[in-house]
Formats: structure tokens, sequence, C-alpha cells
């Protein structure tokens, strides 16, 4: 098999596994696999990730080919990128007039310009880089989180279920990873949502949970309204939605594919203004629905009600990390409207700190995992609102080391709650340590690693990140603004450190306390659970490092075609350059301080902590504990602005429907029956009343004749 082939049967095995996984356990799963429904996934899952790998290792040698120099006449490709097109699912044929002018105003080409074209819709998929290292994350951690989930969910009636919905999630988020036009990211964009709320609310009869998927799929749909107007946008800006360039139905002419190799050579062809602004806004919008941001963020912390296994899927590998994936995909859009990357980074900073703030008071561990993940997925919005190739890469690099750390500390948490007898509440249990070794040394790397302490994993992207949005604001456009994003994301490192620590301090040291729930069994997690701890604290530990030794990482990133291109190279070298190596140092000895503070507190004398709650509770302290405590009321005033209002319009709507539409066709039907009543009542059966009744309008008639005569 030829290399390119042998790259397509990789991209089309890849989602097909987990596909053919779903099927299969949902066809066997209830009557024939039951306790052994793992297994289907299981093994899908990791031929994906070995798949995977093969994948990223073809395309690696593709980077290499491309770096070395091209044979005189051999064509110049901007990045790598393999597209196989499967079939065409739809195709409409002159739904689009090139104009005569491109949109930049300039002559089209003469092959394109005043010709129509048709609206057609591949089901393709592409390889490059990006795509290579989203799947290589997403198979890996998924395998570690159902293989981990053996033993978390053996218990459960639904256990097919489970694993049937898990199947289908990861299924949906390879394809969201692999797909070359918009309309299929859109399909697969929503798959994704409706899984997150099957497997939210999977204990659909706990209302708690049924509540918290049916907010996370409600408060998604607003962010997904935004990105279906944006990809009404790209159609009648572009005329096509695919990301790769597209043959025009003859052998004359192509279609520019909004990120395809065309269109990348001439970035003067990405529309600005106020139409590229709008355009990226509603790409944004969706992506704060998708990846928790302000102001969509406040599903994310309720879907902790579903298992822990997918906490860990959503926070870590899938769900969430959509928005950011896709906006590194849109990057050529983005830098044709700066103003867009600018809302992006604000976003991603206030985010970042709102969050962290929320944690420091949360008593529920997964809650506090919970803000955390919110407040990490801001620093990646940072990270690709700096709007340089350094602050990209820096994004998509925290992304891939996150969902190694947060998948360590949510399903450490769920070793936590698996022992405490489903008791995740830090003020009803302390002293762990001794009892669950195991999950308290994998808690302490991953807490390590996602307060950013060398060598450990965070230390390495999150430092990238502070550190390009530093540059940022040395110079530039909009310097004052990344100057504050700066600083604002260095307290966010410290406050991060902070609420760590203290999760980990009230939850493994302390006396020894174990709620009535654990019964006196309270015990380490078995090895089907301990295994994939282990793996992730060695990767929470190593990656970071690993893939930033010589940029290996960016350097790889890099040659993805949306990075790759000219306009993107030269925000990057316009940016100017910046030391790290002080900075590394002074956000090391802020983490470190934040570690400090928090074992001062909550390893020493308990009343200073208590003394520091009142004081932050008074007014003197302008109640920050309470609106910390409180969500800064955000879910408050969502209920007062949204929820109430529409609840009221709909017992209105229920009432004028109930009374009013309802009464007026009830009366329409009882007119019949009141004059058929009426007229039952003169069927007496009495002759001699029939006989009255035909006298006395023979009457009438007569008596009619007289006072009207005919003549």
């Amino acid at each position: 098999m030829s290399e390119p082939e042998n790259i397509k049967t990789l991209m089309v095995l890849i989602p097909a596994l987990p596909l053919g996984a779903t099927l299969v356990t949902a066809v066997l799963g209830p009557k024939v696999l039951k306790q052994r429904s793992h297994l289907p996934t299981v093994i899908a899952l990791v031929a994906s990730f070995v798949l995977s790998l093969f994948l990223l290792f073809d395309v690696r040698a593709r980077v290499d080919e491309a770096a070395s120099p091209k044979v005189d006449g051999q064509p110049k490709t901007i990045g790598v990128e393999i597209v196989h097109t499967l079939w065409t699912w739809a195709a409409i044929d002159n739904e689009y007039h090139h104009p005569a002018t491109d949109v930049a105003d300039k002559p089209a080409r003469g092959d394109v310009a005043g010709r129509d074209f048709g609206f057609i819709v591949d089901v393709s998929l592409r390889a490059d880089p990006l795509t290579c290292i989203m799947l290589s994350m997403v198979t890996f951690v998924s395998s570690l989180v159902v293989i981990y989930a053996v033993g978390y969910m053996h218990d459960d009636r639904g256990y097919w279920r489970f694993y049937t919905y898990v199947s289908l999630f990861v299924f949906s988020m390879t394809m969201l990873v692999s797909v070359s036009n918009f309309v299929l990211l859109y399909v697969f964009w929503e798959a994704v949502g409706v899984c997150s709320y099957l497997l939210v609310g999977f204990w659909y009869e706990k209302p708690a949970a049924a509540a918290a998927g049916k907010k996370a799929f409600l408060v998604n749909r607003i962010g997904d309204f935004g990105f279906a107007i944006g990809l009404f946008l790209l159609w009648v800006t572009y005329g096509t939605l695919n990301f790769h360039d597209t043959p025009a139905g003859d052998a004359t002419a192509a279609v520019a594919g909004i990120l395809g190799q065309m269109r990348l050579a001439n970035p003067e062809l990405y529309v600005g203004g106020a139409v590229g602004l709008g355009i990226c806004l509603c790409l944004v919008t969706g992506a704060c629905g998708k990846s928790a941001q302000f102001p969509l963020h406040v599903w994310l912390p309720d879907a902790m009600e579903g298992p822990t296994p997918v906490s860990a899927l959503i926070h870590a590998a899938t769900m969430v990390t959509a928005g950011v994936y896709m906006i590194a995909r849109c990057t050529p859009l983005f830098v044709a409207a700066p103003e867009a990357q600018q809302v992006v980074a604000a976003i991603g900073g206030f985010t970042a700190l709102m969050a962290a703030l929320i944690a420091v008071t949360q008593t529920d561990l997964k809650r506090v995992l919970a803000y955390s993940t919110i407040s990490q997925l801001g620093y990646m919005f940072l990270g690709l609102g700096v709007g340089t190739l350094a602050g990209i890469s820096a994004g998509m690099f925290h992304l891939f080391t996150h969902a190694f750390f947060k998948a360590l500390l949510f399903l450490a948490a769920g070793s936590v709650m698996h022992a405490m007898g489903g008791v995740i509440d830090m003020r009803r249990f302390s002293g762990l340590r001794y009892l669950m070794p195991t999950t308290f040394w994998t808690f302490w790397f991953g807490a390590l690693a996602l307060s950013g302490v060398f060598p450990f994993a965070g230390f390495w992207s999150k430092d990238a990140i502070i550190g390009a949005a530093g540059a940022r604001g040395e110079a530039g456009p909009a310097a004052m603004l990344y100057t504050v994003l700066f600083w604002a994301s260095l307290f966010t490192a410290f406050l991060t450190a902070f609420y760590t620590f203290r999760g980990l301090f009230l939850t493994f040291y302390g006396r020894e306390r174990v709620p009535p729930e654990a019964g006196h069994h309270a015990h380490e997690s078995p090895s089907v659970m301990t295994a994939p701890l282990m793996v992730l604290a060695l990767c929470a530990l190593c990656v970071g490092a690993l893939f930033d030794w010589h940029h290996l990482f960016a350097a790889f990133l890099g040659h993805t075609p949306s990075l790759a291109y000219s306009g993107i190279q030269t925000a990057t070298h316009a940016s100017g350059g910046h030391s790290h190596l002080g900075l590394a140092v002074f956000s090391t000895a802020v983490a470190l301080l934040g570690i400090g503070l928090a074992a001062y507190f909550y390893l020493g004398d308990q009343r200073q902590i208590e003394r520091l709650t009142r004081l932050m509770s008074s007014p003197l302290g302008l109640k920050l504990y309470q609106l910390s405590s409180g969500k800064f009321y955000i879910d408050a005033i969502y209920a007062l602005l949204v929820v109430w209002p529409l609840r009221l319009a709909a017992s209105a709507s229920y009432w004028f429907d109930r009374y009013v539409i309802d009464g007026l066709v009830n009366f329409c039907g009882h007119v019949p029956v009141v004059l058929g009543a009426v007229l039952r009542s003169l069927q007496s059966g009495m002759v001699q009343f029939y006989a009255l009744v035909m006298v006395l309008g023979t009457l009438v008639l007569i008596a009619t004749l007289f006072v009207w005569p005919t003549g």
C-alpha cells in the first residue's frame, strides 16, 4: 500500500473503531456482554490510539520532507495536509455567483470571475499536524479513562449504556477534529453536545443530574446559535464552507477553500473589517459555549453530577477542547480581524481570573477542579488571542499538557469519591494519605503540574502563554490590554497554586476522617483504577519537558497550513522576541508562594483561615468571600434575567393556550351540542304535539301571506 493510501486508511479507521464499538455495545451490551460491555470500547479506543500514533509519524515524515529543499518545478505547498474525500453528502448546482472582484475589491481570477458555483458538502477527512495532535491526545486519554471506568462503574446497572455513550462521544470528537469543512464540523460539534447531555445526565433518576444535563444542553444552544450564524456568514462571504480547495466541476477552475492553499497563498483574500469581525465573533460565541468561557461557563461546574470518568473525559480530552481547537483551526480568519483576537484574549484572561477566584472557596473537590478547568481554558483562549505563532502554539500546547494532568486530577478525585461512598465534600473527610497512598501521590503530581511547578507539564505550557502575552504587551496594537492580561495571568497562577493545594491538604492531610457513607471498609481503589492514575502521573511529570525540548511541539504544529501561512508569520515577527528565563523563575516563585500560603492556612492553625474568612466576609473585606462562594452570583443573574422571565412567559403562554385558545375551541364544540339539546326537546314523541305544531306553522304561513302579499 502506498504512503498516501496508508494515511487515508488510518484517517478512516481512527474514528470508525469507536463508532463500531458504539454499535456493538448498543446491540450486544444489554443481553450478551452485560458486565463485559467495556471490552469493545477499550479495544477500539486503544487501537485508535495506536493508529493515531502511526498517522502522526506518517505526517511527521511528510513534515520532514516539506522542510527539505524542493526540486525545481515541484509545487510549493503551505504546511502539510492530506485531504481524503469519502463521498459527497450534498450537491446543489449554481448556488453561488462569484463576483467580478474579490473580497479585497481587486479583480478576481479570470477562471472564476462571474461564474456560478455549486454548494457541495463532501464527507472529507484531513490529516495535518493539528489533527494528528488532537487525535493522539483524545484517544490516549480516553483509553485510560475507559479502563479506569471498568472499576468505577462496575456495579452500575447502566454499565452497557455508559460504554455505548462514551464510544459515541469519542467517535464524535475524533470526527470533529478530522473533518475538512465547516458543515461537518458543526454536525459533530452538535453530536459532542448531545453525547455530553446523555453522559452528564447519565444518572437521570437523580433530579440534580437530569437538571445538569439539561443546563449543559441549553447553555450550549446559545453558543451554537452564534456558531450557526457564523457559518451562514462564511458561506455568503467566501462561497464555500470547505477548509480545502475543491474542483469547480471542470478542469478549468477551482474553488478556493476558506483555509485552503489558494487563499493561504494570498492572505489579502481574507475578509477584514466589520464582516470579518462579525464572522469571528460568531465563531467565538460558539467556542465560548463549548469551552465554557464567560459568560457561557455556567454549565460546566454542574456537569459534575455525571460519573467521574465522564467529568475526566469532558474536562480533559473531549468537549471543552473543541472551542480551542476551532479557534486555532480558524487562525487566518482571526488574523484578518485583529479586534476579534483581542476579544478572545480578553475573554480568556477574564475567565481565567474569575474562575480561579471562585475555586478558592469551593468545598466540593470535583467542583474545585471544574472551576480549575474553566480557568485553564481561559489561559488557552489568552494564548490564542495573543495572535502570534508563539501564543497560538502555547495555547495548543497547554491544551495538550492540560489533558494529562486534568484527567489525572479528576480520576484521583473519583478514586476518593469511590472510597468515600460517593461523598466528595472536603469538609466531611480528611487525612486520607495513608488510607489511599497511590491516589495521594498521583494527586500530588497532578497538583504540581496544574500549579505550574518546574519540571511538571503545566510549567512549560502555562509559562509559554504568559510569556507570549507579555511579549505582545511590549509593543504593537492593544499593548496595554495585553500588559493587563499578562499581570492578571500571573495573579491567576498564584491563585491556581493556592486552591489546588488547598484541595490537596484538606483531602489528604490532618486527622483521618471518613464519612459514614463509606462504611468501615474505606480503602485504596482497585488496580484497574490506580494503574491509569500512575500512567497519567508519569505524563504530568514528563510530557511538558519532553515535547518542549527543542520546541518539538511548536515546530510540528507550525506546519499546520492555518499556522504556516505568511499572514500569521508576519504577525509573529512583528511582535518581537521575549526572554522567558526571568519569567520562568518569577512564575515558579509565584506558584511556590501560593503553595506555601495554602500550607500555612490549611496545615497550620485553623484559626488563621477562620479569621481570614471572617475578614473577607465583612464589609472591610468587601464581602469577597460571599462573592467567591456565591460564584459572583452569575447563576442568580441568569435566573433573574433569563430563567424567570422565560418561566413567566411560559406560564402566560400556558394560561393563554389553556383558557383562551382551548376555550374558543371548546366553545365552538359546545354550540352544536346546545343547539342539538334545544331541538331534541321538540322531539317528544307525542302525535298531538306534532299536529299542533303543524297547525301553528300553517297559521304562521297564512298570516305571512296576509302581511306580505305576493302581488
